[in-house]
């Protein structure tokens, strides 16, 4: 498999009142096309920032990052956008759906900012993740399982060759956390897509093809 996303030495710390904290101290690493990848450590370890980092949300300090040859930060903050809103799909912990809009509707939202019409996509993707009856309800009618399933189904609506997940199982019960998980890995390696998860549950972290561990901002040995 060739590598779709490749860091070297990112480095990033923030400053919180006249304390430096080093949070990445220059982590390296190569993800080959159509792993599923999970970044495990504890709290405050950098795994977040770090994904953050790996997908263009957080410029570093220092150090670089491709995908799939493209150097995410030397390529302008517009085409950066672009390449994130059509080959990177993004699921949080917090769900992140807009409360007045439908579940299909929520789905519908990276199409519409990349100016594409998908709703067929949407309604099969919703029913893909079991929520075909669930559709035209508002995120307060669904439960926090069913909203973080519209998240994943809104992470495929644009075909993305990446998922990259953040806790996405941190507010749910253990039961439902892992059908989260299991449900992230059946798209993921049902399409051939990349999957690249922040977890602090190393019981979950252990279903992916990798595990890599953050302590105090670099990869564990």
């Amino acid at each position: 498999m060739s590598i779709q996303l490749r860091a070297r030495d990112l480095k990033r710390s923030f400053r919180i009142t006249k304390t430096v904290i080093s949070v990445l101290r220059g982590i390296s690493l190569d993800i080959l096309k159509g792993e599923a990848v999970f970044l495990c450590g504890a709290s405050g370890a950098g795994k977040t920032t770090l994904l953050y980092s790996l997908a263009g949300l957080e410029t570093p300090e220092s150090g670089t990052v491709e995908f799939e040859g493209q150097s995410l930060y030397a390529i302008g903050t517009d085409r950066l956008a672009r390449l994130r809103n059509a080959r990177m799909g993004f699921v949080f912990q917090s769900y992140f759906l807009l409360p007045e809009l439908t579940a299909l509707e929520n789905v519908l939202v990276p199409a519409m900012i990349g100016g594409k019409s998908a709703r067929a996509r949407a309604e099969e993707l919703l029913a893909r993740v079991g929520l075909a009856g669930r559709m035209d309800h508002l995120p307060a009618e669904l439960s926090g399982g069913e909203q973080q399933r519209v998240a994943i189904a809104r992470a495929l609506v644009n075909d993305p060759a990446i998922l990259f997940a953040d806790e996405p199982t941190g507010n749910l019960d253990s039961h439902t956390g892992e059908a989260i998980i299991e449900l992230l890995l059946g798209v993921a390696h049902t399409d051939g897509r990349t999957l690249v998860v922040v977890t602090h549950d190393e019981h979950l972290a252990r279903r992916g093809d990798r595990l890599l561990r953050i302590e105090d901002g670099q990869l564990a040995a």
